[in-house]
């Protein structure tokens, strides 16, 4: 080779060595802040890794966390539409009570306690895989004396009177998980009663649920102050005893559990109990597949997140 192909040699070669030096130079940097940038996007605890491959840490929409197939159909399309139907006034054989328990699905049976099927009735509905809590007499702004029921929780008693009939009340109703109020507009609005039934109920781990007879019922915002979860009825379904009204405020929950995905609702056995149990059961079948029904003490541990954490021990189990 003579020098001048010599020459022409050496640049060509130093041009090529300059391209793939720069090329390399560039593809380092860029994988540098290519991890510098996922770097700085890491929550604690998450590997780089999940950041690049977008995969690891992002839930798919539609995933299984959402209740839907990677299709975007819904897994279950009731399963967050959800009503818990309480029945009031069991425990003294009241009409209707053994058509609710043979209701498919389950429910809430709230049980008045020292009357003369509390235990057979709490027994029968917890063999059912139905919930049971005890329906606590409290004395209402109006009303007659006699409809209260023995124990009942009434304004002149004292603090101590007051924790002494709730606790007799949950040991005497097997398996109750929670308690509601039966009548007990005026008690429901009384602070210090409140309070104490609260407290009680918290040390037995059971809940409370406002039946709402009272709109000034202070029982929501003590609730939160002692952690406790507020639940409260949406709508009461047989406040006038007929077959059409009861079907036309099932409807209303219906549609309140479509829109807001929860619904609680209460009914009851005795006066209206032949009406509203037949409601129930045909409600239920004409329903299916669009709302899931479920005990009480579901919804206080799905929508409310709360779990029992009793500090005195509970003998009615």
């Amino acid at each position: 080779m003579n020098k001048a192909g010599r020459k022409g040699w050496s640049c060509t070669w130093k041009f090529i060595m300059s391209v793939v030096l720069t090329g390399t130079i560039l593809m380092v940097y860029g994988t540098g802040l290519s991890a510098s940038s996922a770097e700085s996007q890491l929550r604690p605890g998450q590997a780089p890794e999940q950041i690049l491959t977008g995969q690891s840490s992002m839930q798919v929409p539609g995933g299984p966390a959402s209740g839907h197939t990677s299709s975007g159909t819904p897994a279950d399309p009731s399963q967050h539409k959800r009503m818990a139907i309480i029945i009031d006034d069991a425990g003294n054989d009241m009409k209707g009570t053994s058509e609710i328990l043979a209701t498919p699905v389950k429910l809430t049976l709230a049980v008045m306690p020292f009357l003369q099927t509390t235990k057979k009735d709490a027994i029968a509905a917890h063999e059912k895989g139905m919930d049971v809590i005890v329906h606590m007499p409290m004395e209402p702004n109006k009303g007659r004396p006699e409809w209260l029921g023995p124990g009942a929780i009434t304004s002149k008693l004292t603090d101590e009177e007051v924790r002494d009939r709730v606790e007799k009340a949950i040991d005497e109703v097997p398996y109750a998980v929670g308690m509601n109020n039966h009548m007990g507009s005026k008690i429901t609005s009384d602070k210090r009663i409140m309070s104490i039934v609260l407290d009680v109920c918290r040390e037995r781990g059971l809940f409370f649920v406002d039946s709402r007879t009272n709109f000034r019922s202070v029982v929501g915002e003590l609730a939160i102050t002692k952690n406790m979860p507020p639940v409260g009825n949406d709508i009461f379904l047989d406040d006038h005893n007929s077959k059409p009204h009861i079907r036309k405020q099932m409807d209303l929950a219906a549609k309140r559990a479509l829109d807001k995905d929860v619904c609680v609702v209460i009914g009851h056995v005795g006066h209206t109990g032949l009406n509203t149990s037949a409601v129930v059961h045909e409600s239920v079948s004409r329903l299916k597949g669009q709302i899931e029904f479920v005990g009480i003490s579901d919804l206080v541990r799905d929508v409310w997140h709360w779990q029992a954490e009793p500090k005195l021990p509970t003998d009615n189990k």
